[in-house]
């Protein structure tokens, strides 16, 4: 049968595909608006089920707060490439992700899924159909929620690529933020050396031996370079030990502590960190080409 121009202009209205995707689904379906709906969802779907595999390590990270600042959000969501990230489409719906885990209060990644976005559909189907209209795979990496209790979340984004939020007990929106952003340059491993994780320590220690027993020094000396060395190794993994950025003559211990304010624990996302990214090669890429033509 034939298709006409307003089935096609409705269906792209309704979907946000291409021209000919639509005009094939109502083809398909006999011009059944809603079956040419459900047609392309399914296909969605197998297209979602196709591209799981490839490796989805751009994106963004999104934080969202409570009304009293209080309580937040932070979330990765990635795709394949930088492009994709920047654009409407994507960056709607990683925003919207993140509004449902702050409203829905999820108790994993599993729990997202089933999440309900304001359009009424679930978190994972609107991903499969993004996938769909766009061609790229689209994940929802992770996300943590940041409580201060009494205190305030301060949160910062560095462009698309890295986001902290911090909860501070104390202080003021400003030093909240500068505290975010020092975060965000220094990346530190947690808030205090208390925070460092026993096994961290000790393995860090057995590289420190190592290191100063090839000295040859005598060994009550060689325990006093290892204690010098662990206590300096911890002030720069530890926030309160790092120099502040924006004043490296002042540690944040001290910062903190003029301003009568304390650190209850902080989180920075970076997109992509921990995933192995696919590094091409375009004039090897050309160069197959050719030999294969």
């Amino acid at each position: 049968m034939g298709i006409s121009a307003s089935q096609v202009k409705e269906l792209r209205e309704r979907t946000g595909a291409g021209m000919m995707e639509c005009k094939k689904a109502l083809q398909e379906t006999n011009g059944d608006l809603e079956a040419a709906i459900e047609h392309m969802r399914k296909a969605g779907m197998a297209k979602a089920d196709k591209k799981a595999g490839r490796v989805a390590a751009e994106g963004r990270i999104v934080i969202r707060k409570n009304d009293g600042g209080s309580k937040a959000v932070i979330v990765e969501v990635n795709c394949e490439t930088d492009f994709v990230a920047g654009g409407d489409d994507f960056i709607s719906f990683s925003d919207q992700v993140a509004d449902a885990i702050l409203a829905g209060a999820p108790a994993d990644m599993a729990a997202v899924e089933g999440l309900k976005l304001a359009g009424g559909e679930t978190v994972d189907e609107a991903r499969r159909a993004l996938i769909a209209k766009i061609g790229e795979n689209i994940t929802v990496r992770r996300f943590e929620v940041v409580d201060a209790g009494d205190g305030i979340v301060a949160d910062y984004l560095h462009g698309l690529k890295i986001g902290v939020a911090v909860a501070l007990k104390g202080g003021d929106e400003a030093l909240g933020r500068d505290l975010a952003m020092h975060v965000a340059a220094s990346n530190p491993m947690c808030v205090s050396r208390d925070n460092v994780p026993a096994e961290t320590i000790e393995h860090e220690k057995e590289i420190l031996t190592a290191q100063a027993r090839d000295s040859g020094k005598p060994e009550e000396i060689i325990e006093k370079m290892i204690g010098g060395r662990l206590n300096k190794w911890l002030a720069e993994v530890t926030l309160l030990g790092q120099p502040f950025v924006k004043d490296p003559d002042t540690k944040v211990e001290k910062l903190l502590k003029d301003a009568g304010a304390e650190v209850k624990g902080f989180v920075r996302f970076e997109v992509g960190e921990g995933i192995e990214k696919q590094e091409d090669n375009f004039a090897e890429e050309v160069m197959a080409q050719v030999k294969g033509s």
